[in-house]
């Protein structure tokens, strides 16, 4: 049966456009019921003794959540007790346009096949599609949708009731007008917090409902603490008008009370509003955005000096301005003193669930307590629990409800627990999921994409590729290491030449453009480094094996070949696809032995001295045009064999192999940068580094002024130079120290769309273009470069996405998030593995 859907659309010019679709209404729409005999379906995901222990429903039932509460209580219909849940095409296309985090979650549920959740198409069934009627809000008519496939859910289950000892559907709804049209057409229906607390021995669950507006209201004081935030269409306009600004808000993580708002301009121009006091902070949390209002020029302050932590016992809600704001009130010299404002309103909430720890309440039986999050830029959050006693001691995820503006503090709800406070496996999930990190197991659809073993390269793939088994092609890395990107040759020609190769693993082999294999490795955009642990950004069977260029096995590559004269000049470039033998994996101290033996002649040993020769020129030459050569001391942990724990540090010896291996990586990275380019001016994907603005340098000056040491930072050229020579006598260090300080004076390396942005210049390394080709087990980035190069030299076939250039470009923002995050969450890592060895 064909229907259609007309409605009009304004176009850019301003005219409107008549759009008409046809809607297709179908009869072999199946129910999904294993109790059901009249549908014609291979397959059921919906029980026949779908029973869940309930004083309000003891006979065996399904659930229907309507769109509210999937957007608000998804956090419930994760837990496993939560079972034969049916989800309306209606539902999951209103939280599809409301909620991507929480479709992407409903989604992952409905995949659960122990969830037995069935998606319903009701929008395309005979008997459930409904037309919006003359006057109906979109809202209206989607609910009333809703109530119309209970409906027939309800009627078309009860002609096998004799057989399901009365199985029926129950609506469950938190919206009241919606729940009382439901009980007038006779459906079974409940409030979601109604049949929850209705279950039977699940106490816990009811600590994870979120909090309705009611229950907001009942925590919360008479008293208004805060101004009311603006509605949005004032905010839109006092943006327009230049009365607010619209900004991130950025919460300090040393001072409770104060926090910045980072307006962006025109182009690389951007403010920075101080905020300070309660009041002004106005109920926004860290990474919001906001929409604020400059105070008049007299009332500008400093950035306070005070350290000011949210601790102790809970705060009343009906205390003024306290202490801790009049110490923040100091006065400042007019010069000091920053543009500063206060919040009108929250345009975007960033709410996610928060790791941290509960503060028992002091009140004796009391159900309300405070929740400490470990990010300190997060303020304390207040939840209702039962279980306080348990979760004492233990890391726990806490997601906010909301913030009204009667409450010192958020209100929200307990979601699970991590563990013990402490434990090893504890703090690392949490340094994970607070740097949001994504460390899930690989589902099953992206598994599905990969080769079936046992894996062997064809006939058809030597067909299209070189043949380069026989060279001496060898791995430098660390020890320990298994996924093995990158391995490297070289050798004398006839004509006194020399070839070079730097041969890459082919991950692109293995996935394909679109499939779900790409897509994760696209969302989690790198390799997470742990002590002990590493969080794949592809699965095992690629990263450790087939992908990985070990010893003695055939693999495919990707490779970079050059041929050089004896001065380490370029005089030919060419990228093949390849297969090639690797005739050993070695350490940088294994490489670095056979390069010093002068016994070794082997042509593995005459391979590594002749790249080493060639590297040292290639760095050489580099330094003179003004690259950097930054320190920033690495630490290497021993671990325990049996406890897993670390047991001893020591700092990483850098030797020429580690250099010489360097060198090789940027030179491939800049030829396939320049290539890709000169391909594809529009959408290639190159890596950035802006140089610092002056005042970033102030810290390292101030540091070299106290020895009297002078440093230029005009240019990249004139920084490294100066930090040559800068020495002081009887203090061997200084100028390591001075290195490390100039590496935290540094912008972050960014990845971009040549299509996008005109400034390609690497600051760092002196270099005009340059990308990353070279890790494409590890980066996403390099994955997306070897489609690139592929497509140029003829060995692939391109498609819409990687000629796209904003795609292209929203790519790049999500993969420097990914990389900035997982290099905090590493940094942090060994941090916290350091503390307890430097104790010792």
């Amino acid at each position: 049966m064909l229907k259609s859907k007309t409605f009009v659309k304004k176009t850019r010019s301003g005219g409107v456009m008549k759009i008409v679709r046809e809607h297709y209404l179908r009869d072999d729409i199946w129910c999904g019921s294993e109790a059901c005999t009249e549908c014609k379906q291979e397959s059921t995901e919906l029980l026949k003794d779908a029973c869940i222990e309930s004083n309000l429903c003891s006979f065996p039932h399904y659930l229907v959540p309507d769109t509210n509460v999937v957007l608000h209580q998804i956090d419930v219909l994760e837990d496993p007790v939560i079972r034969n849940v049916i989800i309306l095409q209606t539902v999951l296309q209103e939280v599809r346009h409301r909620s991507a985090p929480v479709y992407k979650r409903l989604k992952d549920i409905i995949h659960e096949k122990e969830k037995h959740f069935y998606t319903f198409t009701n929008e395309h069934h005979r008997d459930t599609f409904i037309e919006r009627e003359p006057g109906e809000t979109a809202n209206d008519r989607n609910d009333r949708a809703i109530r119309v496939a209970a409906k027939w859910y309800s009627q078309h289950l009860k002609k096998f009731e004799a057989d399901t000892d009365g199985l029926c559907v129950v609506l469950l709804t938190n919206d009241q007008g919606n729940k009382q049209k439901a009980e007038e057409s006779g459906l079974l229906v409940y409030r979601f917090e109604e049949y929850i607390k209705s279950l039977i021995a699940n106490p816990e669950l009811v600590d994870r409902l979120a909090l309705s507006n009611n229950d907001k209201n009942e925590i919360t004081s008479s008293k208004v603490l805060f101004p009311e935030h603006l509605p949005l269409s004032r905010i839109q306009s006092g943006i327009k008008s230049g009365s607010f600004l619209q900004g991130t808000f950025r919460a300090s993580r040393d001072n409770y009370l104060e926090a910045t708002v980072f307006v962006q301009g025109e182009g690389e121009d951007s403010t920075e509003v101080l905020i300070q006091g309660l009041q002004n902070l106005n109920r926004a949390v860290h990474q919001d955005v906001v929409a604020v209002q400059l105070l008049p020029r007299n009332q500008w302050v400093a950035p306070s000096s005070v350290v000011l932590q949210d601790e102790g016992a809970a705060k009343d809600d009906a205390v003024e301005e306290g202490e801790e704001e009049k110490a923040l009130k100091i006065s400042a010299a007019e010069a000091a003193r920053k543009p500063t404002g206060k919040v009108v309103g929250v345009i975007k909430r960033n709410w996610r669930p928060f790791c941290g720890m509960l503060n028992i309440s002091q009140i004796k039986e009391s159900t309300r307590h405070l929740f400490t999050p470990a990010d300190r830029r997060i303020p304390r959050i207040r939840i209702e629990t039962r279980q306080a006693s348990t979760l004492a001691g233990q890391r726990i995820m806490v997601a906010i409800d909301g913030w009204p503006k009667s409450s010192r503090y958020p209100n929200g709800h307990f979601v699970r627990s991590l563990g013990g406070a402490g434990e090893k496996d504890t703090e690392q999930e949490v340094l994970l999921l607070e740097h949001d990190v994504p460390h899930q197991a690989f589902s099953q659809a992206v598994l599905s994409f990969l080769p079936k073993m046992p894996w062997a390269i064809t006939p058809e793939d030597m067909a299209k590729r070189e043949d380069l088994r026989h060279l001496t092609v060898c791995s430098v890395d660390p020890p320990g290491c298994t996924d093995i990107d990158d391995a490297l040759h070289c050798r004398e020609l006839e004509n006194g030449n020399l070839e070079v190769g730097v041969h890459i693993a082919d991950v692109t082999h293995f996935i394909r453009p679109g499939n779900a294999l790409d897509k994760e490795a696209a969302n989690r955009g790198t390799t997470v480094y742990l002590c002990g642990k590493r969080i794949d950004m592809v699965p095992e069977l690629l990263s450790s094996n087939l992908c990985s260029l070990r010893s003695n096995v055939e693999r495919l590559a990707f490779s970079c070949i050059w041929e050089m004269n004896q001065k380490a000049e370029i005089l030919k470039t060419r990228f093949t696809k390849s297969v090639i033998n690797s005739k050993a994996s070695l350490t940088y101290a294994e490489a670095q032995m056979r390069i010093d033996d002068v016994t070794k002649n082997d042509e593995t040993t005459k391979s590594l001295r002749g790249l080493n020769k060639l590297a040292k020129i290639l760095k050489r030459g580099r330094i003179e045009k003004g690259a950097l050569t930054l320190s920033s001391l690495e630490v290497r942990f021993h671990i325990d064999s049996e406890t897993h724990d670390p047991i001893d540090l020591q700092t990483k010896e850098l030797m020429e192999t580690n250099s010489m291996v360097e060198e090789f990586m940027l030179l491939a990275n800049i030829s396939v940068a320049q290539k890709i380019y000169d391909e594809f001016p529009e959408c290639a994907m190159l890596r950035k580094h802006p140089a610092p603005p002056p005042s970033n340098y102030d810290i390292l000056l101030k540091a070299a002024k106290s020895k009297d040491v002078e440093i230029h930072t005009d240019s990249a050229k004139a920084l490294a130079d100066s930090l040559d020579v800068a020495k002081v006598d009887g203090f061997p260090y200084f100028n390591t120290l001075l290195r490390i300080l100039a590496t935290r004076c540094m912008m972050q390396a960014v990845y971009f769309c040549s299509g996008m942005d005109s400034d390609f210049h690497h600051y760092g390394l002196a270099s005009p273009i340059y990308t990353h080709f070279t890790s494409p087990i590890r980066r996403s980035a390099d994955i997306i470069v070897h489609r690139l190069l592929a497509v140029a030299i003829g060995a692939d076939s391109t498609y819409p996405d990687l000629m796209d250039k904003h795609k292209q470009s929203a790519l790049s923002n999500n993969l420097n998030y990914r990389h900035k995050m997982s290099q905090y969450g590493q940094t942090q890592a060994v941090g916290s593995q350091q503390q307890p060895q430097l104790q010792t």
